[in-house]
Protein backbone atom coordinates (compact mmCIF):
# COMPACT_ATOMS: atom_id res chain seq x y z
CA UNK A 1 0.00 0.00 0.00
CA UNK A 2 0.82 3.52 -0.66
CA UNK A 3 2.15 6.09 2.03
CA UNK A 4 0.25 8.94 2.15
CA UNK A 5 3.72 11.32 2.09
CA UNK A 6 4.10 9.63 -1.89
CA UNK A 7 0.39 11.54 -2.31
CA UNK A 8 0.04 14.42 -4.15
CA UNK A 9 -0.82 17.35 -2.12
CA UNK A 10 -3.54 19.46 -1.67
CA UNK A 11 -4.92 15.95 -0.62
CA UNK A 12 -8.10 15.98 1.27
CA UNK A 13 -7.40 13.14 4.01
CA UNK A 14 -10.08 10.83 5.84
CA UNK A 15 -8.28 8.72 8.49
CA UNK A 16 -10.57 5.85 8.92
CA UNK A 17 -9.71 5.35 12.08
CA UNK A 18 -11.39 8.00 13.94
CA UNK A 19 -13.95 8.00 11.21
CA UNK A 20 -15.62 4.83 12.44
CA UNK A 21 -14.59 5.99 16.36
CA UNK A 22 -16.35 9.28 15.48
CA UNK A 23 -19.52 6.82 14.38
CA UNK A 24 -19.69 4.24 16.56
CA UNK A 25 -19.67 6.91 19.24
CA UNK A 26 -22.87 8.46 17.84
CA UNK A 27 -24.29 5.36 17.38
CA UNK A 28 -23.77 4.37 21.39
CA UNK A 29 -25.18 7.61 22.31
CA UNK A 30 -28.22 7.59 20.26
CA UNK A 31 -29.30 4.17 21.28
CA UNK A 32 -28.68 4.79 24.83
CA UNK A 33 -31.04 8.00 24.70
CA UNK A 34 -33.64 5.94 22.85
CA UNK A 35 -33.56 8.82 19.73
CA UNK A 36 -33.11 8.23 16.03
CA UNK A 37 -30.24 9.37 14.10
CA UNK A 38 -30.63 10.38 10.24
CA UNK A 39 -27.16 12.15 9.69
CA UNK A 40 -27.40 14.48 7.28
CA UNK A 41 -25.22 14.12 4.23
CA UNK A 42 -24.48 17.82 3.08
CA UNK A 43 -21.61 16.99 5.45
CA UNK A 44 -19.58 14.29 3.79
CA UNK A 45 -21.62 14.13 0.25
CA UNK A 46 -20.18 10.27 0.14
CA UNK A 47 -22.34 7.02 -0.56
CA UNK A 48 -19.33 5.53 1.26
CA UNK A 49 -19.68 6.92 4.33
CA UNK A 50 -23.22 7.22 3.90
CA UNK A 51 -23.73 3.37 3.76
CA UNK A 52 -21.41 3.25 7.35
CA UNK A 53 -23.72 5.39 8.86
CA UNK A 54 -26.65 3.21 8.03
CA UNK A 55 -24.79 0.08 9.17
CA UNK A 56 -24.11 1.25 12.15
CA UNK A 57 -27.91 2.16 12.57
CA UNK A 58 -28.99 5.31 10.95
CA UNK A 59 -32.58 5.13 10.02
CA UNK A 60 -31.40 7.04 6.80
CA UNK A 61 -29.80 10.12 5.37
CA UNK A 62 -30.77 13.55 4.64
CA UNK A 63 -29.47 16.05 1.88
CA UNK A 64 -30.17 19.43 1.19
CA UNK A 65 -30.99 19.84 -2.24
CA UNK A 66 -32.59 17.23 -4.67
CA UNK A 67 -29.13 17.01 -6.57
CA UNK A 68 -27.32 15.87 -3.86
CA UNK A 69 -30.22 13.00 -2.86
CA UNK A 70 -30.16 12.02 -6.82
CA UNK A 71 -26.41 11.41 -6.58
CA UNK A 72 -26.20 9.51 -3.46
CA UNK A 73 -29.90 7.72 -4.85
CA UNK A 74 -27.38 6.42 -8.08
CA UNK A 75 -24.58 5.31 -5.12
CA UNK A 76 -27.37 2.71 -3.70
CA UNK A 77 -28.71 5.20 -0.81
CA UNK A 78 -32.26 4.12 -0.25
CA UNK A 79 -32.98 6.04 2.23
CA UNK A 80 -33.45 9.70 2.39
CA UNK A 81 -34.87 13.07 3.38
CA UNK A 82 -34.69 16.28 1.93
CA UNK A 83 -34.59 18.95 4.47
CA UNK A 84 -35.37 22.08 2.26
CA UNK A 85 -38.26 22.68 0.23
CA UNK A 86 -38.23 21.78 -3.38
CA UNK A 87 -40.02 24.32 -5.71
CA UNK A 88 -40.04 25.34 -9.51
CA UNK A 89 -41.78 22.10 -12.56
CA UNK A 90 -38.22 21.00 -13.23
CA UNK A 91 -37.17 19.99 -9.99
CA UNK A 92 -40.66 18.70 -8.50
CA UNK A 93 -40.36 16.48 -11.67
CA UNK A 94 -36.94 15.21 -10.20
CA UNK A 95 -38.34 14.86 -7.15
CA UNK A 96 -41.09 12.26 -8.55
CA UNK A 97 -38.88 10.27 -10.30
CA UNK A 98 -36.52 9.75 -7.06
CA UNK A 99 -39.67 9.17 -5.25
CA UNK A 100 -40.25 6.54 -7.28
CA UNK A 101 -36.79 4.63 -7.07
CA UNK A 102 -36.03 5.00 -3.46
CA UNK A 103 -37.83 5.47 0.57
CA UNK A 104 -38.20 9.48 0.81
CA UNK A 105 -39.44 12.47 2.39
CA UNK A 106 -39.67 16.01 1.70
CA UNK A 107 -40.49 19.25 3.42
CA UNK A 108 -43.50 22.08 2.73
CA UNK A 109 -44.02 25.11 4.70
CA UNK A 110 -46.17 26.66 2.15
CA UNK A 111 -49.80 25.94 0.54
CA UNK A 112 -48.76 26.43 -3.00
CA UNK A 113 -45.71 24.43 -2.71
CA UNK A 114 -48.02 21.78 -0.80
CA UNK A 115 -50.29 21.74 -3.83
CA UNK A 116 -47.62 21.34 -6.80
CA UNK A 117 -45.81 18.73 -5.10
CA UNK A 118 -49.33 17.05 -4.64
CA UNK A 119 -50.53 17.49 -8.40
CA UNK A 120 -47.25 16.12 -8.97
CA UNK A 121 -47.62 12.83 -7.03
CA UNK A 122 -50.84 12.07 -8.00
CA UNK A 123 -50.13 12.34 -11.48
CA UNK A 124 -46.72 9.94 -10.25
CA UNK A 125 -49.30 7.54 -9.21
CA UNK A 126 -46.92 7.34 -5.91
CA UNK A 127 -48.01 9.14 -2.65
CA UNK A 128 -44.78 11.16 -0.95
CA UNK A 129 -44.46 11.58 2.67
CA UNK A 130 -44.12 14.86 3.42
CA UNK A 131 -42.97 16.85 7.09
CA UNK A 132 -44.27 19.81 7.82
CA UNK A 133 -40.83 22.70 8.10
CA UNK A 134 -41.43 24.83 11.20
CA UNK A 135 -39.32 28.27 11.77
CA UNK A 136 -37.18 27.63 14.83
CA UNK A 137 -35.98 30.83 14.62
CA UNK A 138 -32.88 30.61 12.00
CA UNK A 139 -35.49 32.43 9.64
CA UNK A 140 -34.52 30.14 6.63
CA UNK A 141 -37.56 28.14 6.04
CA UNK A 142 -40.56 26.98 7.66
CA UNK A 143 -44.02 28.09 8.79
CA UNK A 144 -43.93 30.87 11.82
CA UNK A 145 -46.96 29.75 13.47
CA UNK A 146 -49.09 26.24 15.13
CA UNK A 147 -52.11 27.99 13.20
CA UNK A 148 -50.10 27.38 10.17
CA UNK A 149 -49.03 24.27 10.75
CA UNK A 150 -52.22 23.30 11.43
CA UNK A 151 -53.78 24.95 8.35
CA UNK A 152 -50.65 23.27 5.67
CA UNK A 153 -51.42 19.90 7.72
CA UNK A 154 -54.90 19.98 6.40
CA UNK A 155 -54.67 20.52 2.92
CA UNK A 156 -51.91 17.36 2.79
CA UNK A 157 -54.15 15.21 4.68
CA UNK A 158 -57.10 16.19 1.86
CA UNK A 159 -54.74 15.31 -0.84
CA UNK A 160 -53.92 11.84 -1.81
CA UNK A 161 -50.71 12.66 -3.69
CA UNK A 162 -49.53 13.63 0.27
CA UNK A 163 -48.64 11.76 3.13
CA UNK A 164 -47.77 13.69 6.84
CA UNK A 165 -44.84 11.86 8.17
CA UNK A 166 -44.77 15.16 10.85
CA UNK A 167 -43.02 18.32 11.48
CA UNK A 168 -38.98 19.16 11.07
CA UNK A 169 -37.27 21.89 12.96
CA UNK A 170 -33.62 22.57 12.62
CA UNK A 171 -31.91 25.09 14.85
CA UNK A 172 -29.00 26.24 12.58
CA UNK A 173 -28.56 29.03 14.34
CA UNK A 174 -27.65 27.53 18.26
CA UNK A 175 -24.96 25.22 16.45
CA UNK A 176 -22.21 26.56 16.83
CA UNK A 177 -22.90 29.01 19.80
CA UNK A 178 -19.44 27.93 21.84
CA UNK A 179 -20.73 27.66 25.37
CA UNK A 180 -23.00 25.13 26.55
CA UNK A 181 -25.35 26.84 28.97
CA UNK A 182 -25.99 29.70 26.55
CA UNK A 183 -26.84 27.45 23.55
CA UNK A 184 -29.11 25.03 26.05
CA UNK A 185 -30.85 28.24 26.70
CA UNK A 186 -31.16 29.27 23.34
CA UNK A 187 -32.18 25.71 21.98
CA UNK A 188 -34.75 25.13 24.90
CA UNK A 189 -36.20 28.46 24.36
CA UNK A 190 -36.81 28.60 20.55
CA UNK A 191 -37.46 24.61 19.99
CA UNK A 192 -40.70 25.88 21.96
CA UNK A 193 -42.48 26.55 18.62
CA UNK A 194 -41.98 23.36 17.25
CA UNK A 195 -43.50 21.86 20.29
CA UNK A 196 -46.54 24.25 19.97
CA UNK A 197 -47.12 22.85 16.44
CA UNK A 198 -46.77 19.50 17.20
CA UNK A 199 -48.94 19.58 20.40
CA UNK A 200 -51.62 21.80 17.99
CA UNK A 201 -51.53 19.27 15.41
CA UNK A 202 -52.47 16.46 17.72
CA UNK A 203 -55.10 18.37 19.17
CA UNK A 204 -56.64 18.92 15.60
CA UNK A 205 -56.28 15.08 15.08
CA UNK A 206 -53.14 14.53 13.14
CA UNK A 207 -50.50 12.03 13.65
CA UNK A 208 -47.42 13.37 14.92
CA UNK A 209 -45.20 10.04 14.25
CA UNK A 210 -41.96 11.95 13.03
CA UNK A 211 -40.20 15.06 14.82
CA UNK A 212 -36.88 15.49 12.65
CA UNK A 213 -34.17 18.36 13.31
CA UNK A 214 -31.00 19.11 15.85
CA UNK A 215 -27.60 18.98 14.61
CA UNK A 216 -23.87 17.95 16.15
CA UNK A 217 -23.82 21.35 18.18
CA UNK A 218 -26.68 20.64 19.68
CA UNK A 219 -27.98 16.76 19.79
CA UNK A 220 -27.19 16.47 23.15
CA UNK A 221 -29.46 18.94 24.68
CA UNK A 222 -32.02 18.31 22.06
CA UNK A 223 -32.35 14.43 23.32
CA UNK A 224 -32.97 16.10 26.95
CA UNK A 225 -35.95 18.20 25.45
CA UNK A 226 -37.50 14.90 25.15
CA UNK A 227 -39.43 16.43 21.81
CA UNK A 228 -37.15 15.36 18.69
CA UNK A 229 -37.72 11.49 17.40
CA UNK A 230 -34.41 12.07 15.45
CA UNK A 231 -31.49 13.98 15.07
CA UNK A 232 -30.10 15.26 11.66
CA UNK A 233 -26.19 15.31 13.38
CA UNK A 234 -23.54 15.79 9.91
CA UNK A 235 -20.35 17.40 11.32
CA UNK A 236 -19.73 14.57 13.61
CA UNK A 237 -18.28 12.45 11.96
CA UNK A 238 -15.27 14.91 10.99
CA UNK A 239 -15.28 17.78 13.43
CA UNK A 240 -13.16 20.90 12.02
CA UNK A 241 -11.80 23.94 13.66
CA UNK A 242 -15.38 25.19 13.45
CA UNK A 243 -16.69 22.72 16.20
CA UNK A 244 -13.27 22.37 18.08
CA UNK A 245 -14.32 25.50 20.39
CA UNK A 246 -17.59 24.42 20.73
CA UNK A 247 -18.50 22.52 23.89
CA UNK A 248 -21.14 19.91 22.78
CA UNK A 249 -21.18 18.02 26.40
CA UNK A 250 -21.05 20.49 29.14
CA UNK A 251 -18.29 19.64 30.97
CA UNK A 252 -15.78 20.12 28.11
CA UNK A 253 -15.01 16.36 27.55
CA UNK A 254 -14.55 15.44 23.21
CA UNK A 255 -16.59 13.15 22.32
CA UNK A 256 -15.69 13.12 18.30
CA UNK A 257 -12.51 13.89 17.37
CA UNK A 258 -10.72 15.26 14.09
CA UNK A 259 -10.93 12.54 11.43
CA UNK A 260 -10.14 15.39 8.46
CA UNK A 261 -7.36 16.92 7.39
CA UNK A 262 -5.34 18.49 4.08
CA UNK A 263 -2.12 17.90 3.39
CA UNK A 264 0.52 20.33 1.84
CA UNK A 265 3.43 20.45 1.10
CA UNK A 266 6.31 23.80 1.27
CA UNK A 267 6.88 24.77 -1.61
CA UNK A 268 9.03 27.79 -1.21
CA UNK A 269 11.15 28.12 1.50
CA UNK A 270 13.37 31.08 1.14
CA UNK A 271 12.46 33.35 3.91
CA UNK A 272 12.93 32.77 7.87
CA UNK A 273 9.85 32.84 9.75
CA UNK A 274 7.37 31.76 7.25
CA UNK A 275 7.49 29.39 4.34
CA UNK A 276 4.66 28.68 1.37
CA UNK A 277 2.68 25.98 0.76
CA UNK A 278 0.44 24.76 -2.25
CA UNK A 279 -3.16 25.20 -0.14
CA UNK A 280 -4.84 28.51 -0.41
CA UNK A 281 -8.61 29.96 -1.09
CA UNK A 282 -9.48 26.62 -3.71
CA UNK A 283 -8.38 24.23 -1.09
CA UNK A 284 -10.36 25.42 2.47
CA UNK A 285 -13.60 26.84 3.24
CA UNK A 286 -12.85 30.55 3.90
CA UNK A 287 -16.60 30.86 5.69
CA UNK A 288 -15.06 30.41 9.02
CA UNK A 289 -11.83 30.42 10.79
CA UNK A 290 -8.45 29.80 9.14
CA UNK A 291 -7.56 25.99 9.37
CA UNK A 292 -5.09 24.54 11.86
CA UNK A 293 -1.52 23.36 11.59
CA UNK A 294 -1.73 19.86 13.39
CA UNK A 295 1.69 18.46 12.28
CA UNK A 296 4.57 18.64 10.29
CA UNK A 297 6.22 21.91 11.65
CA UNK A 298 7.30 23.88 14.91
CA UNK A 299 4.55 24.03 17.66
CA UNK A 300 2.95 27.30 17.33
CA UNK A 301 3.17 27.51 13.65
CA UNK A 302 -0.14 29.49 11.72
CA UNK A 303 -1.81 28.92 8.56
CA UNK A 304 -2.85 32.32 6.71
CA UNK A 305 -4.28 32.42 2.97
CA UNK A 306 -1.33 33.31 0.52
CA UNK A 307 -3.76 33.63 -2.79
CA UNK A 308 -5.88 31.09 -4.67
CA UNK A 309 -3.43 28.09 -4.72
CA UNK A 310 -0.86 29.53 -1.56
CA UNK A 311 -0.96 29.44 1.72
CA UNK A 312 1.18 30.61 4.17
CA UNK A 313 2.78 29.44 7.14
CA UNK A 314 3.89 31.60 9.70
CA UNK A 315 6.53 30.09 12.66
CA UNK A 316 6.46 30.95 16.50
CA UNK A 317 10.17 31.42 15.88
CA UNK A 318 10.70 34.07 13.74
CA UNK A 319 14.45 32.72 12.90
CA UNK A 320 12.77 29.27 11.72
CA UNK A 321 13.65 28.21 8.12
CA UNK A 322 11.47 25.37 6.30
CA UNK A 323 12.60 23.26 3.97
CA UNK A 324 11.00 22.78 0.38
CA UNK A 325 9.32 19.56 -0.06
CA UNK A 326 8.34 19.27 3.74
CA UNK A 327 4.63 18.11 4.28
CA UNK A 328 2.18 19.75 6.89
CA UNK A 329 -1.16 18.63 7.78
CA UNK A 330 -4.24 20.87 8.63
CA UNK A 331 -7.56 20.42 9.94
CA UNK A 332 -9.98 21.91 7.82
CA UNK A 333 -11.72 25.17 9.05
CA UNK A 334 -15.44 24.70 8.06
CA UNK A 335 -15.63 20.73 6.48
CA UNK A 336 -18.86 21.05 4.69
CA UNK A 337 -17.58 23.87 2.08
CA UNK A 338 -14.31 22.24 2.03
CA UNK A 339 -15.50 18.96 0.68
CA UNK A 340 -16.99 20.56 -1.43
CA UNK A 341 -13.57 21.34 -3.42
CA UNK A 342 -12.68 17.56 -4.09
CA UNK A 343 -13.66 15.23 -5.98
CA UNK A 344 -12.50 11.87 -3.46
CA UNK A 345 -11.34 11.09 0.14
CA UNK A 346 -8.06 9.82 0.64
CA UNK A 347 -8.63 7.33 2.76
CA UNK A 348 -5.52 6.56 5.41
CA UNK A 349 -4.83 3.98 8.41
CA UNK A 350 -2.13 4.84 10.17
CA UNK A 351 0.72 6.71 7.06
CA UNK A 352 -1.17 4.41 4.91
CA UNK A 353 -3.29 5.04 2.13
CA UNK A 354 -5.82 2.05 2.13
CA UNK A 355 -8.82 3.50 -0.56
CA UNK A 356 -10.14 6.39 -2.09
CA UNK A 357 -13.79 7.15 -2.08
CA UNK A 358 -15.66 9.02 -4.34
CA UNK A 359 -17.48 12.14 -3.02
CA UNK A 360 -20.10 11.44 -5.73
CA UNK A 361 -22.76 15.01 -3.74
CA UNK A 362 -19.69 17.34 -4.53
CA UNK A 363 -20.74 20.03 -6.70
CA UNK A 364 -24.73 19.06 -6.64
CA UNK A 365 -26.46 22.37 -5.29
CA UNK A 366 -29.09 21.98 -7.95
Amino acid sequence: MPRIDETPTPALVLDLDILESNIAAMTAWAKQHGIGLRPHAKTHKCATISQRQLEAGALGLCCTKVGEAEALAAAGIARIAITAPVLTPARIRRLMDLNRQIELTAVVDEMGNADDLAAAAEAAGKPLKVLIDVDVGTHRTGVTSAATAVTLAALIDGRQGLELGGLQGYAGHVQHVQDYRIRKIRTERDLQVLAEARDALRQAGFEVAVISGGGTGSHRIDAGMGLLTEVQVGSYVFCDVDYDVVDLTGDGSRPYRNSLFVDLTVISANHPGFATVDGGYKNFATDGPVPEVTTGAPAGTSYRFFGDHFGRLEFADTYHQANSGERVRCIVSHCDPTINLYDSYTCVRGDEVVEHWPIEGRGRGD
